[in-house]
């Protein structure tokens, strides 16, 4: 596992299906030495996901945080909804190696995470792989950059 770059601001969110969770990464991220924003929820009553992971990515997207973590049942409404955020790359990982791609090769943003599918120890570990890792441009740049050409073409067609 990479060592933690504890300059790295964080922004975190989840349903209330990952509250416990959330919380758990929380303090995890903390003790590694990053600087942590809870963007909720903040009990286990239901809440409508979309809203958090907006919120979240918002967040990314305007700079004021350098990486998301995003958490409900299974990761997935978490990251389609933090993806409809233009220029946010969230990413669902359920073990180390997708969580170290994610930065390494795709330079996502944001992980996701399912709280029904991980336990709090391997959920840790995700997110200390992802936190931990840089995107070191090379081949992987173009990619990116297509990406971002198809995103813009998309976007510039709903005006």
């Amino acid at each position: 596992m990479p060592d933690a770059i504890p300059s790295l601001t964080v922004a975190i969110g989840g349903d209330e299906a990952a509250y416990d969770l959330k919380e758990i990464l929380i303090a995890h991220m903390r003790e590694l030495g990053y600087e942590v924003e809870d963007f909720g929820t903040y009990n286990a009553e239901p809440i409508l996901y979309p809203d958090v992971a907006f919120a979240v990515a918002t967040a990314i997207k305007e700079g004021r945080f350098d990486r998301g973590v995003l958490v409900c049942g299974t990761g997935i409404g978490v990251a389609i909804s933090a993806n409809k955020v233009p220029g946010v790359r969230a990413a669902q990982a359920h073990d180390t190696y997708s969580a170290g791609k994610a930065r390494t090769s795709n330079d996502a943003q944001i992980v996701t995470l399912g709280a029904r599918v991980v336990g709090p120890e391997l959920a840790k570990e995700i997110v200390s792989t992802f936190l931990g890792q840089f995107f070191p441009g090379g081949p992987s740049a173009q990619k990116l950059a297509k990406i971002s050409e198809y995103e813009a073409r998309l976007g510039a067609d709903k005006r």
